[in-house]
């Protein structure tokens, strides 16, 4: 197996932000994968290196990073330590930085100039608010070409729909607070967020980019998932033209999973998404 870990690119507003690449030793043209974290997540996150290497060892350039604005930064990738940023964080940041990934990769830079590997046949897992990103995305870049949503939501209004008082409260305070259960921190979220949104409601509309896609789609989703429920799964699924769900039983939201994560083989749980989500990408992009 060989890594490049903690590679730097530029991302949204000239913000610096990680990649991880793995890939194993056979001199193959390898499509990719890349790994979108959700919200209040980041590359490192407990059990996704083993994601990585599962899908290296299967042939895959495996691709995981930072967003720029997730609230980690180059010198603590593991903590969130600078929390102004992740209250400046937005959907158009995030996808900016998936872009200039992409165009990374594309180059063909030279860390990656001697790996045989295919960037115009890109598969692309989106975990929970990174599911959603990954569905614009995935409508707006035409290297991707499968994607795989993992306990994905199904609008990316999800923190304030339904709820018109706390729109009215972030708007007249300019900022609200979402507690971090595992570090116990109150981390910011400007109302720049909401107005983001806003402006671009169609642009950021999840079923009706999926009603579009003329792409593949894997939705994956545990059946005990309380933080993004199965609902949204059935939604997303109703409104994707070619999509394939799998319901992974007993799951929750991190199929089984904490951080740190300190053994060497992932949940049993999340070994079955990772399973479907092989036998997908494999179908998709090396046909």
């Amino acid at each position: 197996m060989q890594l490049l870990n903690n590679h730097v690119l530029q991302g949204a507003d000239g913000r610096p932000f990680l990649v991880d690449v793995y890939q194993d030793a056979a001199p193959t043209d390898r499509p990719v994968v890349i790994f979108a974290h959700g919200f209040k997540g980041f590359k490192d996150w407990g059990y996704w290196d083993l994601v990585a290497r599962a899908f290296a060892r299967n042939g895959f350039l495996f691709v995981k990073f930072n967003f720029s604005h997730n609230g980690t930064t180059i010198e603590q990738p593991l903590e969130f330590a600078d929390l102004e940023a992740f209250g400046r964080n937005n959907y158009s940041k995030e996808l900016t930085d998936l872009a200039a990934l992409i165009e990374w990769l594309k180059a063909k830079p030279r860390p990656l100039e001697k790996v045989a590997y295919r960037p115009d046949r890109i598969g692309l897992i989106g975990h929970s608010r990174g599911g959603g990103i990954g569905i614009v995305a995935a409508a707006e870049q035409p290297d991707i070409a499968a994607l795989a949503t993992w306990a994905g939501v199904d609008g990316l209004d999800f923190l304030w729909r339904d709820r018109p008082e706390l729109i009215e409260q972030w708007r007249d305070e300019g900022v609200i607070f979402i507690p971090n259960a595992r570090t116990g921190q109150q981390m910011p979220l400007y109302f720049q967020l909401y107005e983001d949104w806003e402006a671009q409601r169609d642009r950021f509309d999840l079923p009706r980019r999926l009603a579009a896609l003329d792409k593949s789609v894997l939705i994956v989703h545990g059946t005990h998932d309380t933080s993004v429920p199965p609902a949204a799964a059935e939604k997303l699924h109703e409104a994707a033209g070619r999509s394939h769900l799998v319901w992974i039983k007993n799951g929750d939201h991190v199929f089984g999973g904490k951080h740190p994560w300190p053994w060497q083989s992932p949940p049993f749980l999340a070994a079955e998404a990772i399973e479907h989500t092989l036998e997908f990408m494999k179908e998709k992009l090396t046909a």
